[in-house]
């Protein structure tokens, strides 16, 4: 199938793209590479399945393709705060393209939604059935309300336009081609590990959230993208959640680090916990998430090393 991957160099879009060309597929993959890396996909691009189109998702697209995964945003606080305008636009207006695209192609979408749509939530695990406690105007609203939005937008373009349309809401993911500086809280605490710098955790450090292996987290973004007739969102994450405390522990030693742990103040609107209910994905996509918090660990370790340049 020829098909579109919006964010294709970041950190998701890599992997899905590098996934989906083993199997066949003939990608093309559109980043304007805000935060997306030519070297994530460096391996890819002399195959001859593999195109890459430097462009805003907030361009109108006009590619022949049968399938799009619309994967761009920045999707760490870090990023998307220091320009929440182009965050909320991309979220919009690149949905608009995207679902623009596959209506004129017949093509199926998806749309990499977020467990930020649950805001801070009251109910824990987070069901699809949850409608979420979003603060509209804080300082994190021009994602968690940008990807809300977004999933309004596809279930109404199914609804008037019978668009074929896929949401998935993603939890929080990690793995090998994350950024050093992209915030995120395993790549900060790796970082720090791995320099024998004190580990920063915002907050008392009970605040948690459930942790999926990048390998895991394509997986379910496949099986979901490739069922039939699926218009629910469905979650995909881990469901066996650490507090910041276990995983700055767990960090320090795989690392063998020296590190200590400091902690600061909690930073506006962050979420107390995250924890999927992954009840659909399992019914209707026989998916659960395989690799382990540990053995994860020790992968994204071993990657974080050799961009130090540590053996």
């Amino acid at each position: 199938m020829k098909i579109l991957i919006t964010g294709g160099a970041g950190f998701l879009g890599s992997h899905l793209a590098r996934r989906l060309v083993t199997q066949g597929h003939e990608i093309y993959c559109l980043d304007n590479l805000y935060t997306g890396q030519l070297k994530n996909v460096a391996d890819l691009m002399n195959n001859p399945n593999f195109t890459f189109i430097n462009q805003d998702v907030v361009q109108p697209i006009d590619i022949d393709v049968k399938g799009i995964f619309n994967l761009a945003c920045p999707a760490s606080p870090i990023h998307y705060q220091s320009d929440p305008v182009r965050t909320i636009r991309t979220n919009i207006e690149g949905a608009i393209n995207v679902l623009d695209l596959a209506s004129k192609m017949n093509a199926r979408v998806l749309q990499a939604s977020t467990s930020e749509v649950y805001g801070d939530p009251k109910v824990s695990p987070q069901p699809e059935s949850y409608w979420g406690n979003v603060n509209p105007i804080g300082i994190r609203s021009c994602y968690d309300e940008g990807k809300r939005a977004a999933e309004t937008l596809f279930t109404d373009y199914r609804r008037q336009y019978g668009t074929d349309i896929r949401i998935a809401r993603i939890f929080n993911t990690y793995g090998p081609a994350m950024s050093i500086n992209d915030g995120r809280v395993v790549s900060n605490f790796i970082c720090q590990a791995i320099q024998n710098q004190p580990i920063t955790v915002y907050g008392d450090g009970t605040q948690s959230r459930s942790f999926c292996y990048v390998s895991d987290l394509i997986e379910g973004l496949i099986r979901l993208f490739f069922s039939e007739d699926i218009q629910t969102p469905v979650n995909l994450g881990n469901p066996s959640p650490r507090n910041m405390h276990q995983l700055a522990t767990e960090v320090i030693r795989i690392v063998g680090s020296n590190s200590e742990i400091i902690y600061e103040k909690l930073p506006v609107d962050d979420p107390v916990t995250r924890e999927p209910d992954i009840t659909l994905a399992k019914q209707i996509l026989d998916w659960n998430p395989e690799v382990s918090l540990e053995e994860g660990l020790k992968l994204t370790v071993e990657y974080f090393k050799k961009e130090f340049g540590i053996s």
